[in-house]
């Protein structure tokens, strides 16, 4: 005869559930009084055998029920939107694809414009200031990798996201959009013009003076570039382009590598001179000047505004959460970043000096003072890697883009983008990029005003939100540090923001609109 399983009494369970999800707080699995009090059921063989089999599943149940609480910690209702969005799409990432990401973001062109710093704040304050911003921004880097996941279950899978729960739904929206945005579409922009002139550059080295080919103009040469762009743009996902941004890694690092050890194997140029430029300057100008230096190395470290969204394809539970990983690949990646960055910007000082031009930085170097002595092949090889990486950087600054247009029409008709959708979204973008690009052909001189509008996003919010969303104890060294690095990394924002403008005033640039030269 089978034995009568009597279901023991359980604590009660407090479950938290994100906001707008379900109350679970009041589910108890403890035994009604009103059970207690009614009369028992005799316990005849007849109605034994009936209980039997419907005990035991329940008590597994259960029992299972209870297992699984333990290990997740707390009921999580997945939003079936986050599935149809390129970013969130796929959550099978891993400590390697972090790796590819971040260092592809995290290298590129704007490395190649580092010495330029150097000119105004000189050997100790230059390698000072940054490796200062170094590790700053490797800080913001954790903080943010921390907040990604709260203690409710959400994952802020996107920076705005991340702002508006910190700040506020519309203060978030305020602080965070336009830099997010900025960054994302100015980025993609800056890339048409620096991969299409490259190519136009690469073109001439191949060809030579002898080659029968009519050469395509700059403008032309954009639309090369955008066509190519919009075709790798196809991909999917964010996961999806992770061999892209492998590509982009490896190239990246190798003409970061191969510009500045091309320079120092040359030597300097016989005029060149590490002197403070224009001594007569007035002591303000000086100050201002100071202020678009750390400009341009606060521009040198970004990719904070794709942090989140990396981790956000991260698969995560209590046991494996996914900070871990994406640490892991983090890690690693600022250590050839590092390794690149520090040796390009003080190998170009050293070997150019003041002689740096303002435009190009040390690719521009290159060509100018070591184009006879320097092997084709070499600038050819320099000029190819530098295509390659711009194509592969696109992808990954433009995902937020497309990410976020999806997310209107998806917010709108309440289903996935069919396939025409999301090819109509990323030619448009494209095409978008490209008539800015063409519109605006002198916003690579405006990387210190750049620096100084992302400053916020990598050094400043990831502070401040840490400070509101975990809730150190009051005047303890974490709050302190925080509310610290918060307060000087928005003070630095206006600084840098006011120092660029101050340049642009005061040296002017050539504005010349829908004339690329």
């Amino acid at each position: 005869m089978g034995e009568v399983v009597e279901i023991q009494s359980a604590q009660t369970l407090n479950v938290a559930a994100p906001p707008l999800q379900l109350d679970c707080r009041s589910i108890s699995m403890s035994r009604s009084p009103l059970l207690d009090s009614a009369p028992k059921t005799p316990k005849s063989p007849f109605v034994t055998r009936l209980m039997t089999p419907v005990a035991s599943p329940m008590k597994k149940a259960i029992a299972s029920m209870q297992s699984c609480l333990e290990e997740v910690g707390h009921f999580t209702k997945l939003d079936p939107q986050e599935a149809w969005l390129p970013i969130t799409e796929s959550r099978n990432g891993n400590a390697y694809y972090a790796a590819f990401h971040t260092l592809c973001s995290g290298i590129g062109f704007q490395a190649l414009v580092l010495p330029l710093a150097f000119i105004t704040l000189g050997w100790a304050w230059g390698v000072i200031c940054l490796s200062l911003a170094f590790i700053w921004q490797l800080y913001t880097l954790w903080l943010l990798i921390q907040l990604h996941e709260s203690e409710s279950g959400i994952r802020y899978s996107r920076y705005l996201r991340l702002s508006m729960a910190a700040f506020g739904e519309k203060l978030g929206k305020l602080l965070a959009l336009f830099p997010i945005m900025y960054l994302s579409g100015g980025s993609c922009v800056t890339l048409i013009m620096v991969g299409g002139g490259t190519m136009k550059i690469f073109f001439q080295i191949v060809c030579g003076n002898t080659c029968s080919v009519k050469p395509l103009t700059l403008v032309e040469w954009y639309v090369v570039f955008t066509c190519l762009a919009i075709i790798l743009a196809q991909l999917p996902n964010l996961n999806s382009i992770a061999g892209v941004s492998l590509v982009g890694a490896i190239t990246a690092v190798s003409y970061c590598s191969l510009i500045w050890i091309l320079s120092v194997i040359q030597g300097s140029p016989e005029s060149v001179s590490y002197d403070p430029p224009d001594e007569a300057k007035s002591q303000l100008t000086r100050l201002f000047d100071t202020f678009n230096a750390l400009g341009i190395i606060a521009f040198a470290f970004r990719g904070h505004n794709l942090v989140l969204e990396i981790q956000g394809t991260m698969p995560s539970d209590r046991k494996h959460p996914s900070r871990l990983p994406m640490w892991r690949g983090v890690k690693f990646a600022y250590m050839i970043v590092a390794a690149c960055l520090f040796p390009l910007a003080i190998g170009g000082y050293w070997v150019y000096g003041s002689l740096m031009p303002e435009n190009g930085g040390m690719l521009s170097a290159l060509y100018k003072y070591h184009e006879h002595d320097t092997s084709t092949f070499l600038l050819g090889l320099a000029s190819l890697l530098i295509v390659i990486n711009s194509l592969s950087s696109f992808q990954i600054y433009a995902m937020p883009v497309f990410d976020n247009l999806e997310f209107k029409y998806t917010s709108k008709w309440s289903r996935p983008c069919p396939r025409w959708v999301r090819t109509g979204i990323r030619i448009f973008f494209g095409c978008l990029a490209f008539f800015i690009s063409v519109a605006l052909p002198f916003l690579p001189s405006l990387a210190g005003l750049i620096g100084g509008i992302a400053l916020p996003i990598t050094l400043a919010y990831p502070c401040l939100m840490w400070v509101i969303i975990k809730k150190p104890q009051k005047y303890s060294p974490c709050w302190c540090l925080n509310w610290a690095l918060g307060v000087l990394g928005m003070a630095l924002s206006v600084l840098v923001t006011t120092g660029a403008i101050w340049g642009i005033v005061t040296k002017g640039i050539k504005i010349h609109f829908f004339n690329p030269r």
